[in-house]
């Protein structure tokens, strides 16, 4: 019996080993769904829409060709929307229907305004279409020549623009690929439970021939001979009786060599089913889904505006601002290096800008002069952007510098003007010691942007870069000095009434000095903090006026970086004067039921941006 069922133990491993391996092979299923389409149309941009990327679930694959240079970005689709504006596109959708890929060309309706060219485009190029390439709108962006593929896993409402060079028809071939569950949890236990069957075959053949050997020898009854003993049987030879021996021990040895086979087929059985594909998944909760909006955190206290727009959305996701922080941290370093003025407009703006300007008009002059504070490009350890339905937009961000912790944080505002301009910095600013930064809502959610009048805070945001003026000039005297911290501010000493009596110390007897403060020309940015506060960027301009008192003349120091900055190195009878430029960064509290907390300064910055003779 036991060869009976080592024969049967031998088929049904056959047919387990067999199924397994089949479920792996003329029997799998694809690994994958695609959907491809021929794209026809006169336009310069083709656009996949969100319905497009959500045909099947799982990442998506996309392969692009058709063209001597593929462009390929992904965004939200209100901006891809917003930077296309009113120029012409072909529109790929998804008819469900039918599972293919249609296409058709879109004519935006005209809209108010003129789109601004593309940064890497001359304005006066009449004959290239404007380039997506480097907008900081993209969330990623792809460029190959000839065919570009890449994969992508996004959420519901982004959608792809693909692009040339602006000259050549835009990719003509596209194709998106989903990845399919093609997992076989039964080919792992069919090929191991038909290995261990077969090792049970293997076992009852084996131990079979060794009960059939143990079993074999003379069963009749032999004649009796003389005296009732057996007739001694002739000795064979010895040679003969080696051959027997040595004969049997080979029949064993065979037998050995047979039984170690399954031995070894079966572990490459193992081996060959040692993926997760080919056993069952135990997992009670399922697969997480390949994309999740990161939840909302309730967001405390009021909001600032009465009315809040529900299609409000931030203005970018962290790692957008993380890809759009790096490109700036290269470019101002590479500006900041040459001193090229003409560049710097193309990252910069506002007093940011005019303080840069100035320092390569300064080190122009004087090489030694210090360089401007370099621009980290990370960590960011808070990107507050504002809630926006439109342009401009603004954001916050504070970010560390990775190469020296020494270094105090930059707090940045950046704005962006319109979908086809990038985000230029503002105001820069070093954050004061140990400045605490209230709590603000997370950059998924975004902060509602305060006006100048909203009565909510201790004061209108409007109102606190001329009472902060005030304050330097008169220090204590001034009325507004009870609504400033002065604990910590350092900023008081160096240019309030402590530092212009210092200046003042140092002019000789026939020199007179006035100062004066105004309001920065840059608009006031303020964001909503978690606790119906707000942080609020303003900016002053401190002028310095240096007049004789005795009818002669006054003159820059010579190699002072008036003088350079100026360029006017001769006396004066009316006098010379200086401007610097101040960059500010408040906390304003809300209008709380208790005594009011007052403001504090959390970073500033300083530098001369203008010096010329007194009008």
């Amino acid at each position: 019996m036991r060869f009976v069922f080592a024969i049967v133990a031998f088929i049904a491993a056959a047919v387990m080993i067999g199924l397994g391996i089949a479920e792996r092979t003329v029997l799998l299923d694809p690994d994958r769904v695609s959907l491809s389409a021929e794209v026809e149309g006169d336009a310069d941009y083709i656009v996949l829409e969100p319905d497009v990327l959500a045909a099947h679930p799982g990442k998506q694959t996309l392969t692009v060709s058709g063209s001597d240079t593929v462009f390929l970005a992904y965004g939200r689709s209100t901006d891809v929307e917003a930077w296309l504006g009113e120029s012409p596109y072909i529109a790929v959708q998804h008819d469900a229907d039918s599972d293919e890929l249609v296409s058709e060309v879109v004519t935006p309706e005209p809209v108010d305004g003129e789109l601004t060219p593309a940064p890497d485009v001359p304005a006066d190029t009449e004959e290239a279409a404007a380039s997506p390439s480097g907008s900081d709108l993209w969330l990623d962006e792809f460029t190959s020549e000839n065919t570009l593929t890449t994969t992508v896993d996004v959420p519901d409402g982004i959608s792809v623009i693909i692009a040339a060079d602006g000259i050549e028809p835009v990719p003509s071939r596209l194709s998106i690929a989903w990845p399919l569950d093609n997992s076989t949890p039964w080919a792992g236990p069919l090929i191991a439970g038909g290995a261990l069957v077969f090792l049970a075959g293997a076992w009852l053949l084996i131990s079979g021939f060794a009960r059939h050997r143990r079993s074999r020898g003379p069963r009749r009854n032999l004649p009796k001979g003389p005296r009732g003993k057996l007739p001694s049987a002739p000795k064979p030879p010895s040679m003969r009786r080696s051959q027997v021996t040595g004969g049997g021990r080979r029949a064993i040895g065979r037998s050995r060599r047979v039984a170690l086979v399954p031995l070894l087929v079966i572990p490459a059985f193992l081996l060959s089913a040692c993926s997760a594909d080919y056993w069952p998944s135990f997992d009670q909760g399922g697969d997480a889904p390949a994309t999740s909006a990161p939840a909302t955190p309730a967001v405390t206290g009021e909001p600032a505006e009465e009315t809040e727009d529900e299609g409000a959305q931030p203005a970018v996701t962290v790692p957008q601002m993380e890809r759009i922080m790096r490109r700036i941290a290269v470019f101002a370093g590479e500006v900041d290096a040459s001193g090229n003025s003409d560049a710097a407009p193309q990252r910069f703006t506002g007093p940011a800008l005019q303080a840069r300007t100035a320092n390569y008009a300064i080190r122009g002059v004087l090489p030694e002069h210090p360089a401007p504070p370099a621009i980290p490009a990370s960590p960011l350890t808070l990107t507050l952007p504002q809630q926006a339905t439109g342009w401009p937009r603004t954001v916050l961000t504070i970010a560390k510098n990775a190469d020296d912790p020494t270094v105090a944080p930059t707090a940045l505002v950046l704005t962006q003007e319109s979908p086809r301009d990038n985000y230029k910095i503002e105001y820069a600013m070093a954050l004061a010691p140990d400045a605490d930064v209230p709590p603000v809502a997370p950059a998924v959610v975004g902060a509602s942007p305060i006006s100048p009048e909203y009565k909510g805070l201790v004061m209108p945001t409007g109102q606190v870069a001329s009472a902060y003026g005030d304050v330097l000039l008169h220090g204590d005297e001034s009325g507004f000095a009870s609504m400033f911290d002065a604990e910590g501010d350092v900023l008081r000493e160096q240019l309030g009434v402590a530092g212009q009596q210092t200046i003042r110390d140092g002019l000789p007897p026939t020199a007179d000095i006035n100062f004066s403060n105004v309001v920065g020309d840059s608009p006031t940015v303020a964001l909503a903090t978690n606790d119906a506060g707000a942080l609020v960027t303003v900016s002053i301009e401190q002028t310095e006026r240096v007049t004789p008192n005795d009818g002669g003349t006054i003159a820059f120091e010579a190699g002072a970086p008036g003088a350079a900055l100026s360029g006017f190195t001769s006396a004066s009878a009316k006098g010379v004067q200086r401007v610097i430029g101040i960059q500010l960064l408040f906390y304003v509290p809300g209008v709380g039921t208790g005594e009011a907390e007052p403001i504090r300064l959390l970073g500033w910055s300083e530098s001369l941006i203008g010096a010329s003779e007194v009008p």
